[in-house]
């Protein structure tokens, strides 16, 4: 049986969850908040759990030995779906708010590549997402867009350096999708309206088809893909209509 250790089992890393599962892999869920991850983890099969801060780029590494011992088998991939959001202009962004917008996205990113590669030290797959807001500009957007942007260049680069180990790195950017993460964007119809119309197909995205797209990067019969972001975003950042 693979093995994926999910990290962050929010909308889209319980979407994750789901499909691997659906498709014969041990999930562990590892998150911040023992409750989420406790009730993600009960709605699957041969599902572990762990909790530490995503965050912490040296305590996350240093809990590598504890996913080893409850996956003897090991992993073949590693996925990182811990995000926020932020929408403010700079001039409105304090200091506190723009570290911790850094730190829900990139640290995590950086703590979780790190994290991955003591885990998969014979090759496997890591995932991140980024946004399509790293891509295009878009209003309001500073501070998610710089640490997304970040996130991408990790990615390029990581592909790079760990090749030679057999690691895939990639990574996803959806447009806006429709988890708990941006309910607060969608308070209102008019507010969900204004939002899907930014997207070519009218829509917003979906966790389940953003799931089908990792396993898609997962699976190991995809083992050419490394150092891609690939769009799922509705065409938000490839196209207007």
């Amino acid at each position: 049986m693979p093995n994926v250790l999910i990290i962050g089992p929010g909308g889209i890393g319980r979407a994750i969850a789901r499909e691997q599962s659906t498709r014969g892999w041990g999930i562990t869920l590892l998150g911040r908040s023992p409750e989420r991850v406790c009730a993600v983890a009960a709605e699957l099969p041969e599902c572990t759990t762990l909790v530490s801060d995503p965050t912490d780029i040296d305590g996350l590494t240093l809990c590598a030995p504890t996913p080893r011992e409850q996956r003897p088998g090991g992993f073949q991939a590693v996925v990182c779906s811990v995000g926020s959001v932020l929408l403010q202009p700079a001039q409105r962004i304090s200091a506190a708010a723009w570290r911790a917008v850094l730190s829900a996205n990139l640290d995590a990113a950086f703590a979780s590549l790190r994290l991955g590669i003591e885990l998969m030290p014979h090759g496997g797959s890591l995932l991140f997402f980024s946004s399509a807001a790293a891509r295009i500009g878009l209003a309001n957007h500073e501070a998610i867009a710089a640490a997304k942007a970040g996130i991408e260049g990790l990615v390029r680069s990581a592909a790079a350096t760990y090749a030679r180990r057999n690691l895939r790195i990639n990574a996803i950017a959806p447009g806006l999708t429709d988890t708990p993460l941006a309910a607060p964007l969608l308070t209102s119809p008019a507010a969900r309206k204004a939002s899907e119309s930014y997207h070519a197909l009218g829509r917003l995205g979906d966790p389940a088809q953003v799931a089908r797209v990792a396993a898609m990067l997962l699976d190991p019969a995809n083992d050419g893909i490394t150092g891609s972001i690939v769009p799922v975003d509705g065409g938000l950042g490839q196209c207007r209509t």
